[in-house]
Formats: structure tokens, C-alpha cells, sequence
């Protein structure tokens, strides 16, 4: 998943119901500055029964968790599966960045990979929409019309690889939808 603006508020509407067991790693960028001083993973915990926390270096991808990339690194999936972090130059103004994470995924995993793009104020993300569709993956983007800032998810339907156009509550319903069919 890639979020920008209204981040927060998106997230905690569709991960609150994540149950403990939700089988599907959930890897999430949110663009923050290294200097921001948050603490967003203790935020999303304190209202979400999944485990949420930041990724490390080197570690093994598993379900029952929602990873979140650390401020200023960009979040790279390697071929075995586990997270790598780089402090590679921005891209769109980002580090971390969405594109950086769903171009990686989506060679790992291709069309076994769901890429969504949430409420934002970048173009971010949209490059990665087209990687995921060209590798068979599902292509979702949140609404523009129920996202707090809907330039993010409108560029990522201009590139015309976005399948699915979900508000947050269908979203969070396809997500647990997944779950029941073994994805």
C-alpha cells in the first residue's frame, strides 16, 4: 500500500479490522520526513489488533504483519523475500518511495501481489501501478472522490493499469475478502 496525505486516517480505517491471523503481509509506504517525529506504527497498534511494525534490514517478509517502511529509507523487497533498505536518492520527492517498493514487489511476487494507492498530494506510486499490472498483479486505487487528497490515487488511474477504484470500507472488505479465498 502507498498513502501520503491523510495517511492516517486512511490506514486506521481499513487495518482496524484486520484480524490477528490475516494470513496476507501487509507492507505499507507513508511518505514522512527523516525529521518527522512520529510515532505512527504506536498510533495504527494502539487501534488495530494486527502486529504493526517498522521493517528491518534483512527481514524475512511473513503474514500476520503489517510492515511500515522507517522515515528516509527507501523499502526494497529482495528475491528471498526479505526487506532491503536504501538511502538512494528521493524519488518524487520521497524516501521512502511507493514506486520503489511496488517495482520491487512486483517482481518477487507478480501476479500474486495486490498494490493499492491511498489518499496522497504526489504522483508517487503510479510508475509502480503499471509494474504490478504488467506482472499480472491487482491493481486498486482508492476513489479519488472519498480520498482526502485525491492526486494520488487520479495519477495512478491515469496510467490505466488501476483495476479496482474502492473507498476505504470497500477496501477493507476486499482485503478480508482475500482472506477468505486464499489469495
Amino acid at each position: 500500500m502507498g498513502v501520503s496525505a491523510g495517511g492516517l486516517h486512511a490506514l486506521s480505517k481499513i487495518l482496524i479490522e484486520l484480524p490477528v491471523d490475516f494470513p496476507i503481509p501487509v507492507i505499507i509506504i507513508q511518505h514522512r520526513s527523516k525529521d518527522e517525529k512520529t510515532l505512527l506504527e504506536e498510533v495504527l497498534q494502539a487501534k488495530c489488533s494486527i502486529k504493526i511494525k517498522q521493517a528491518d534490514e534483512k527481514e524475512k517478509i511473513k503474514g500476520e504483519t503489517v510492515y511500515m517502511a522507517p522515515a528516509d529509507y527507501h523499502l526494497l523487497i529482495e528475491k528471498n523475500r526479505s526487506f532491503s533498505l536504501s538511502c538512494d536518492a528521493h524519488l518524487h520527492f520521497s524516501r521512502p518511495s511507493i514506486d520503489v517498493l511496488f517495482e520491487t514487489a512486483s517482481e518477487v511476487y507478480e501476479n500474486k501481489l495486490v498494490g493499492v494507492i491511498l489518499t496522497g498530494a504526489s504522483k508517487d506510486g503510479a510508475a509502480g501501478m503499471r509494474a504490478i499490472r504488467a506482472r499480472g498483479g491487482i491493481t486498486i486505487a482508492q476513489d479519488p472522490q472519498s480520498a482526502e487528497f485525491p492526486f494520488m490515487p487520479q495519477a495512478a488511474i491515469d496510467t490505466g493499469s488501476v483495476q479496482y477504484l474502492f473507498n476505504l470500507e470497500e477496501l477493507k472488505n476486499f482485503l478480508l475478502s482475500i482472506r477468505k479465498n486464499n489469495f
